[in-house]
């Protein structure tokens, strides 16, 4: 994948780490390949119930709107 993509991917997890430091999570870039996006959460973030939500609300809808070329984010456990 492109470096701009990530960068872009990179800066959108900086957007998004402080709230879940908040809850004592954190997220890690594991990979970025053709269009997907793939991630671990750790901390109190992994294992999580509300973790799915996390991805699909939180993490992948920033990630999108700074890089839209993405069309998926993968938690990887």
């Amino acid at each position: 994948m492109h470096e701009q993509t990530v960068s872009k991917v990179m800066y959108a997890l900086e957007k998004i780490r402080p709230f879940l430091n908040k809850d004592g999570g954190d997220i890690e870039l594991v990979d970025v390949r053709e269009s997907i996006v793939y991630v671990k959460l750790q901390g109190n973030c992994n294992g999580c119930p509300m973790s799915f939500s996390t991805m699909k609300l939180g993490v992948e809808n920033t990630i999108k709107q700074h890089a839209p070329e993405i069309q998926e984010v993968i938690n990887v456990e």
